[in-house]
């Protein structure tokens, strides 16, 4: 990632510039649900094709299947995305009702929780009084307060159906591509095969290439760091369709 130049940080750290910036409405990156959805999109057909291959099954049996597993554990792992989005903003929800109890019954002992939490950051004396008094003068910035320094807990920019869209149309799109080679006619088994581990092999080098192009990570370490890590599963399910095999045939 480019380092920017000071006249284009001071550019954007004017009071206007500022000012819009955070007025925008804040919104989680889709990046690491997209990220998440491709790798295990490609995880999933890749390991049935490499298991496919070392049981010895025709071509179109790993089609068959590479599609009803990409299909089913895309759809699996949307809804788990969905759902533990639901289930962050349920805890959210349930934090803020805690707090809004305690700020009602016993505001004096939710007063002194947000001057120690404030203390602990270094705030003193007069200073420290008048930030607690700030920020307890409206109960939602006092509560939203509590929330992120208490419990780190926020809100802002969690959307589970977003999150499970971006999941499974990552793992389709990605997840379809090592099959492509056993959707050609005329190619045989082991150029298949060979085709597949090719196209899932740039698929996780290009992954991690792309994060390290989003985080500022170096580029190679990224990309072959994510490539082992799609190999060895792929290795461990063309392992386990060769044993499984030989131990059927005996």
């Amino acid at each position: 990632m480019p380092t920017p130049s000071r006249e284009e940080l001071l550019g954007e750290h004017q009071p206007d510039a500022v000012r819009d910036r955070l007025a925008r409405p804040m919104r989680a990156s889709t990046l690491p649900d997209a990220v998440l959805g491709g790798i295990d999109g490609c995880v999933t057909t890749f390991a049935v094709v490499s298991g496919a291959f070392g049981a010895g099954f025709s071509p179109q049996v790993a089609l068959v299947l590479g599609f009803a597993n990409l299909a089913a554990d895309g759809f699996s792992m949307a809804v788990s995305n969905y759902e533990a989005g639901q289930a962050q903003l349920a805890q959210i929800a349930n934090a803020e009702q805690v707090e809004h109890q305690h700020i009602a019954l016993v505001p004096e002992g939710e007063r002194e929780e947000i001057r120690q939490l404030f203390q602990a950051k270094g705030f003193e004396g007069e200073l420290l009084e008048r930030v607690v008094e700030a920020l307890c003068h409206d109960p939602e910035v006092w509560i939203s307060t509590m929330l992120r320094e208490e419990y780190g807990l926020s809100a802002a920019g969690i959307s589970p159906l977003r999150s499970a869209l971006t999941t499974f149309s990552a793992f389709l799109l990605v997840g379809t591509l090592p099959l492509l080679p056993y959707a050609l006619p005329g190619l045989g088994i082991t150029t298949r095969f060979l085709a597949s581990l090719g196209l899932a092999g740039l698929v996780f080098l290009g992954i991690g290439m792309l994060k390290s192009a989003i985080y500022g990570v170096p580029v190679w370490r990224s990309g072959l760091r994510t490539l082992l890590m799609g190999t060895a599963a792929a290795g461990l399910a063309f392992a386990t369709g060769y044993f499984a095999q030989g131990i059927l045939d005996n």
